[in-house]
């Protein structure tokens, strides 16, 4: 079990597929909307996840597994920004000498969502140490609520953009049940029943 609870083995299996992707995409083993399209639903994969550690664990609270999910959930947040880095960098790359258009898109709904929420991951990828947690006090918690903005323009943004926006939907679909569990409340054992 200490393998499994390994902060190296954790941040293997999280940061290796991107460290392949990008690879893959830098020595044109694939192409830009192939990247561009991983990385993207990768992020908004992770953000399910990483969103999904808390309802989990209250509906499963002695499943050992969904303890170990909650001691990663910085984790799965840092790498849910991390995949969503390179998508950001590969689209500005590829339109460098474009800057108008890129401010142009950037004020449309469909990217302008996008932009968005990468600023809100990236606060809270910033402030995602115990040295933030200790000096924001409660406004931590208040900040790091800001989450479920994000994930509301990730999804928004994937909708917006995208050929096909049912994977999209089926995706924020998942996440809106998850959250939903929240509303779930577990019956209380009476004493001395």
């Amino acid at each position: 079990m200490s393998f499994v609870n390994s902060r190296t083995v954790v941040w293997a299996v999280l940061f290796i597929p991107l460290a392949v992707l990008c690879w893959q995409y830098v020595t044109g083993t694939l192409f830009y909307g192939e990247f561009i399209h991983i990385t993207g639903e990768f992020s908004a994969r992770l953000l399910i996840l990483t969103l999904a550690v808390t309802p989990l664990r209250r509906l499963l609270p002695k499943q050992r597994w969904t303890a170990w999910f909650v001691r990663q959930r910085r984790y799965l947040g840092i790498a849910t920004f991390a995949y969503a880095v390179p998508h950001l960098v590969a689209y500005v790359i590829r339109l460098r000498d474009d800057i108008p258009r890129i401010v142009s898109e950037g004020l449309g709904p469909e990217m302008l969502t996008g932009w968005v929420a990468m600023v809100i991951l990236l606060a809270l990828a910033v402030t995602s140490n115990e040295r933030s947690v200790r000096k924001l006090g409660r406004r931590w918690k208040a900040l790091h609520r800001l989450v479920y903005a994000a994930a509301i323009l990730t999804f928004l943004h994937w909708i917006l953009v995208a050929f096909d926006p049912i994977p999209a939907l089926v995706h924020a679909g998942v996440l809106v049940a998850i959250e939903m569990t929240r509303l779930i409340r577990r019956p209380v054992k009476k004493q001395g029943a």
